[in-house]
């Protein structure tokens, strides 16, 4: 590894120097392990503790197949995804794996006792397999998640349609979170040149699930002037929708839970922002009970904020507790676009706000190629930026998963794999320096401390 290390960090490294690098047997990777699975049956949520899962293990390196590329990782990131992998919830991603394997003979590689995780990467192309003729060893990368076989008609209008569909780190193994990792080809796109590797290894999930969700004609199809309510508008993928509601003249509506995301919202340049916590927004009675007066007063709050409108656009991805409201606020002829589900998975509302007021509800996961494409060419081009706030080292990555669990965080965590400390990758300095009060808005949020030039 070291040998790789130093190639990556040599400028004068060519091509043909990376393809003859040899490629070890072994590699270092943060994994999950079949045999655990059960180790939090019966445990209540908050009890949970997804760190106690997470290993930091020597594994085999995978044979790279047709249309494959082996990537050595400079940097990764922590998503959702991670934490229920980690939880083993809402079902071990070891089922993904088995099914996965049941596919084909090659395919068989990714059933395996342990599961490498992680659905984001930044770093260097090592190997690529037959077929693969756009990337080369030397490149520097980064990675969206969408793993598809596209041997079905059904994806070929829309990837994200085809059966095979899966997200790399989560239903397939060897993923981001390790030293090196096993992609498809066409989930690889051009390292932003401004960003550091942990910078541009944080956006790929998030960024690509906020533009298709916000943006593609796939989601909610946003237009200049609309109005868009945000929940978590500082976090993961909320940042993104809010940085992508902004660039595309819409006017977003942040819905954050502390003052110091409500701070970093309008840093980002928000000007409506709702601390839904400071003002005591609680949309359930009990457990089985949502309060259509806090539906109420939310949609009045919203009014104050936009003159008197209500979104056209509502960006949903809490779920359970949320949907009721987003529902309940969305104007009339306006549209719920919803992934995930972080605070529940079972969704009620009332139907007669949907159906008598003509709204929709439009289901979004990830991104296809091109989505995810097109948003690595606005953080390319400064329009978006990243949103980390803090880096862990690899051996570290069981916290990191915690604390996202947690909702300590702001924005993303990343995580160091190759590359030996922060602040490197950088190749465009003009453009960084252009934009370095945006690239480090998360990270004075959450310490107040030089961050990387």
């Amino acid at each position: 590894m070291e040998d790789i290390i130093s190639a990556v960090l040599d400028p004068d490294t060519r091509p043909e120097d990376f393809a003859a690098l040899p490629v070890p047997e072994h590699y270092r990777a943060v994994t999950l392990h079949a045999d655990e699975v059960e180790m939090f049956a019966g445990v209540a949520a908050e009890a949970r503790e997804p760190r106690r899962a997470v290993h930091l293990d020597d594994v085999a390196v995978p044979e790279v197949g047709p249309g494959e590329a082996l990537v050595a990782v400079m940097a990764s990131s922590i998503n959702y995804n991670t934490v229920w992998s980690s939880l083993f919830d809402p079902m071990p991603s070891f089922t993904f794996l088995a099914r996965y394997g049941r596919r084909s003979p090659l395919a068989r590689r990714h059933d395996l006792p342990y599961h490498v995780i992680g659905s984001d990467l930044s770093g260097v192309v090592l190997r690529t397999g037959p077929g693969v003729y756009a990337w080369k060893p030397g490149d520097e990368v980064v990675a969206h998640c969408l793993s598809a076989e596209l041997e079905a008609p059904e994806g070929h209008n829309d990837t994200m349609l085809d059966p095979d569909q899966r997200i790399w780190g989560y239903e397939t193994n060897f993923g981001g979170l390790a030293q090196l990792a096993l992609v498809k080809a066409n989930q690889l796109m051009p390292k932003p040149a401004h960003l550091t590797w942990e910078e541009a290894g944080t956006p790929g999930l998030v960024a690509s699930t906020a533009y298709r969700q916000l943006v593609s004609r796939n989601g909610a199809q946003m237009k200049q002037g609309d109005n868009v309510l945000i929940w978590g508008a500082s976090g993961g993928v909320g940042a993104f929708a809010t940085q992508l509601a902004l660039a595309g003249g819409a006017k977003p509506i942040c819905v954050v839970s502390s003052p110091t995301k409500a701070a970093i919202c309008r840093a980002m340049g928000a000007d409506a922002v709702i601390d839904r916590t400071d003002e005591a927004f609680t949309f359930w009675k009990d457990e089985y009970t949502q309060d259509p007066g806090e539906w109420k007063r939310f949609g009045r709050r919203i009014r104050d904020l936009t003159g008197g409108e209500d979104p056209d656009i509502v960006f949903e991805h809490p779920g359970r507790d949320t949907f009721g409201a987003s529902v309940y606020v969305t104007r009339k002829g306006g549209t719920i676009v919803t992934c995930a589900s972080t605070s529940g998975y079972r969704h009620e509302y009332d139907n007669r706000y949907l159906w008598m007021s003509l709204k929709r509800i439009v289901g979004s996961h990830f991104a296809n190629y091109r989505e995810a494409w097109e948003v690595n060419r606005l953080i390319a081009k400064g329009r978006i930026h990243p949103t980390l706030s803090k880096t862990y080292a690899l051996a570290d990555a069981g916290q990191a998963v915690d604390d996202v669990y947690r909702n300590r965080h702001l924005g993303k965590v990343g995580v160091l794999a190759l590359a030996p400390h922060e602040g490197l990758g950088v190749r465009d300095t003009a453009m960084r320096e252009q934009h370095l009060d945006a690239i480090n808005r998360f990270r004075r949020a959450d310490r107040p401390t030089t961050s990387p030039r």
